[in-house]
């Protein structure tokens, strides 16, 4: 949906909100990759700095969540186009 057919007001409304909840996504993201990675990697708490598994063991996770929330936006993607071509030749086939 983009703002091309609204009045200037109502367009930079949609533009916020679109924006609001874009940074809400990103922030649950990345909420979800340290809570995640911490969980997982972070469970020697006699220092303050990780040791060198703990870090390897981060680099790992959250590259693996990335990668993982990447294909999963990708894939969203491929599925929404194959609707909406769905969509459009099954109207047009009546």
């Amino acid at each position: 949906m983009d703002a091309s057919g609204m009045n200037p007001a109502t367009a930079q409304a949609f533009e916020m909100m679109m924006r609001d909840k874009q940074m809400k996504d990103f922030m649950a993201l990345y909420q979800g990759l340290v809570a995640r990675c911490f969980n997982d990697c972070c469970n020697d708490f006699t220092s303050k700095a990780l040791s060198s598994k703990e870090e390897t063991c981060v680099q790992t996770c959250s590259d693996k969540f990335l990668k993982m929330s990447e294909r999963v936006g990708l894939r969203f993607s491929e599925q929404v186009r194959h609707s909406l071509v769905f969509c459009g030749s099954h109207e047009l086939s009546y």
